[in-house]
């Protein structure tokens, strides 16, 4: 039983779950049902839900979990309780582990983890090409027919560069609805980047990543789209000229959708100054009038989700000097309040929005039926209820993941996950990671 909690924000309402649903709203039908509970002997578990805003559990359209091959720098086990404990109650693990998700038989190993671990529900996103060589396509249709049932395929960390191969992963897809996530980045502009091209590079002395290389990627896929009929969505778009090549494209009806991560929303390339790896990332941090256009985007619907590119890396691969550090920062228990504070608290956003971009859309985009739906009566109780008015300072070594990559540390969030519910069992209660049940000990933390 969950009471007094606002979904969406709005006003506040009582919300019993059972047998994996949202079975009664309100005051008067909730108090039937518990009668009933109670004359069957059954346990009710209530959580104090005043001040809190409930959203639909948040879903993650790209994270790298790095199992099989990178367990040093995280696990799906670490990886999800993470996620849990960022509210999220769907992630999909990105391909670019070792091996590469390119078979039927790599996606059901990572889909399996996920299932046994519990904390959310892992749908594994399928390489375009064999081993991310961008040469030759990867078993799409045995990876979509699996018991994973795979409908995102991506070479993220990788551009699919070749416009031939490109074409025919988005012709391949439309067989089974799928969807090509790009990783937007031509490759021979980019050769030894290190930051965003622009003033703070060329006073640091580095090579940058200009604008340019995202956005000929984007005008050149959105045209493919286009020609072919598919979907296509753009991964971790970073630039104000990007946004403006989606809002074109989309003016056009092509059916292209965009992402924007937590970090582009937030910070810039001017913390390279202090040369700190932590804030070395593909695609790198860009320019303020870069962060005004995505928020701006974000706010209009152009960009549709925030999605975390959450990619975790050992102290090793980070903690050293910037040209020998890895490119990535964590993110899946920061993403909700970054989204607060630069969305909610700049009064672009409302808490309606917030799960849009981050649960109704990127489920709608990955095609997972029972994430993302509304907080009524007879959907799926994947929910998580939120503190808007808490305070945190974050401290990598304090959370879930296995690294502590986070470009946020020693800083001061606003909002803070309180519960976490995936099929009306608690993951996270009173912001505590809750393990799941074995598969043969009756179901516990199941909230009534």
């Amino acid at each position: 039983m969950l009471r007094g909690v606002a979904p969406l924000g709005g006003d506040p309402v009582d919300l019993l779950l059972a047998d994996g649903v949202i079975a009664a709203a309100g005051r008067g039908d909730i108090q039937a049902a518990l009668d009933r509970d109670a004359a069957a002997g059954s346990p009710v578990v209530e959580v104090d839900g005043a001040g809190l805003v409930a959203l639909p559990g948040l879903v993650d359209l790209h994270t790298h979990l790095r199992e099989p091959g990178r367990e040093d720098a995280e696990t799906v086990g670490s990886g999800t309780r993470a996620a849990a404990l960022g509210g999220f109650t769907a992630v999909h693990a990105m391909a670019n582990t070792s091996p590469v998700a390119d078979t039927a038989g790599v996606v059901e190993q990572v889909w399996r983890l996920g299932r046994d671990a519990g904390w959310v529900d892992v749908h594994p996103v399928g390489a375009v090409s064999i081993g991310l060589d961008g040469e030759h396509l990867a078993e799409l249709g045995a990876m979509a027919a699996s018991a994973a049932r795979v409908r995102v395929f991506s070479d993220d960390g990788r551009c699919v560069h070749d416009p031939v191969l490109m074409r025919r992963a988005l012709e391949y897809v439309k067989a089974f609805d799928g969807v090509v996530a790009q990783h937007a980045q031509e490759p021979r502009l980019t050769v030894g980047a290190q930051m965003h091209e622009g003033v703070v590079s060329a006073e640091l002395g580095l090579t940058g990543w200009p604008a340019v290389a995202e956005e000929a990627i984007i005008a050149r896929d959105v045209l493919l789209a286009e020609h072919v009929g598919s979907r296509l969505h753009v991964c971790h778009l970073s630039t104000a000229g990007s946004v403006e090549l989606i809002r074109w494209a989309k003016s056009r009806g092509i059916d292209v959708t965009a992402e924007v991560t937590p970090h582009h929303l937030l910070l810039t390339d001017e913390l390279a100054r202090d040369y700190d790896p932590v804030y070395k990332v593909n695609p790198p941090l860009r320019t303020q009038a870069d962060v005004d256009a995505v928020r701006d985007g974000l706010a209009d619907g152009t960009i549709d989700i925030v999605a975390t590119d959450h990619a975790p890396h050992t102290r090793e691969d980070k903690d050293c000097e910037w040209a020998a550090a890895a490119m990535g920062m964590t993110g899946l228990e920061t993403a909700l309040s970054v989204v607060q504070e630069t969305m909610v608290e700049t009064g672009r956003m409302t808490w309606a929005d917030v799960a849009r971009v981050l649960s109704e859309a990127p489920a709608r985009i990955g095609r997972v039926t029972d994430h993302g739906r509304p907080l009524t009566v007879g959907e799926p109780a994947n929910l998580t209820l939120v503190d808007p008015a808490a305070r945190t300072t974050v401290v990598p070594e304090r959370q879930g993941t296995a690294s502590v990559n986070s470009p946020f540390r020693g800083r001061e969030l606003p909002g803070r996950v309180v519960a976490t519910f995936l099929r009306g069992r608690a993951t996270v209660l009173d912001g505590h990671a809750v393990p799941a049940p074995s598969a043969t000990a009756p179901a516990s933390g199941e909230v009534r």
